[in-house]
């Protein structure tokens, strides 16, 4: 006798469950698209802090979140008739067979980085084809390899995905010297901008932070996570500071920069 496999199974509990929700409850029958995006996109971004905190039981929580909003859509659509969970399932299905043609067919890959190259020449034949079938627009006559990068991504996030996907079309620096050299010029064009009080400073600035992505990608090394451990860490000594300030009876506001320094430096040599 056949077994039913347990993954299966608790996939069709959570559409069940998500039938039952949006016919019986008032919060999930009021809900739509519109009204689900700023949730999801806040589970979307507990979940990168439980990723960055290597908490593995926090990730699967926040993927059960995510996975009921991904659910939710699915049902939206299916009540408006324009898709439903089969569709997007089977969708996702066909696109990764299309897009690993060295898995599904017979196209030899070298490495990782013609994998990529691939998806991205793959993608592009895509949207020549929707073209020519005149499902696209006058402007996307010329499909750009950049359209897959979502409009509403953080700055810097989007930075990241630019340049991968230039890279996929071998629009790239050579090697990081090339990059590390890019950065220092464009420090020399921002520092001449501030010096001269241009309003250019502000596009220099950009032009420095761009080219910084670009030697973290050489470096293998994710700007956006570096950033954020950061910003934790920046935080945490903060908040040991202020501990110890209090503890001493003093007032930050009422220390000076040189004061604070002592404290900043003890906090540094706690982690």
């Amino acid at each position: 006798m056949a077994t039913t496999d347990p993954r299966a199974e608790a996939f069709l509990r959570l559409l069940t469950i998500m039938d039952e929700l949006r016919a019986q409850c008032p919060w999930d029958r009021r809900q739509t698209m519109a009204t689900l995006r700023p949730l999801t996109i806040e589970e979307t971004y507990e979940l990168g802090d439980a990723i960055l905190e290597n908490d593995l039981d926090g990730v699967r929580k926040e993927l059960g979140d995510l996975l009921l909003h991904m659910v939710f859509y699915a049902k939206i659509g299916a009540e408006r008739k324009a898709f439903d969970i089969t569709d997007v399932l089977n969708g996702i299905c066909e696109k990764l067979i299309h897009r690993h043609p060295h898995i599904y067919d017979d196209v030899e890959v070298e490495d990782e980085e013609e994998v990529k190259a691939n998806w991205e020449r793959i993608k592009l034949r895509e949207k020549a084809n929707r073209n020519a079938s005149g499902l696209g627009s006058e402007q996307d006559a010329v499909p750009s390899v950049l359209e897959g990068v979502p409009k509403g991504l953080p700055s810097l996030v989007k930075a990241i995905r630019i340049q991968d996907k230039a890279r996929g079309v071998g629009f790239d620096w050579d090697n990081k010297e090339q990059v590390w050299e890019k950065v220092h010029e464009e420090l020399g064009e921002l520092k001449r901008e501030v010096e001269a009080g241009s309003a250019k400073r502000s596009e220099e600035l950009g032009d420095v932070l761009f080219s910084v992505v670009n030697y973290a990608r050489f470096l293998g090394i994710d700007p956006d996570e570096a950033l954020e451990r950061t910003n934790r860490k920046f935080i945490q000594r903060f908040k040991f500071m202020e501990r110890e300030v209090a503890r001493d009876g003093r007032q930050l506001h009422a220390m000076t920069l040189e004061e604070m320094d002592q404290y900043w430096e003890r906090a540094k040599s706690e982690g």
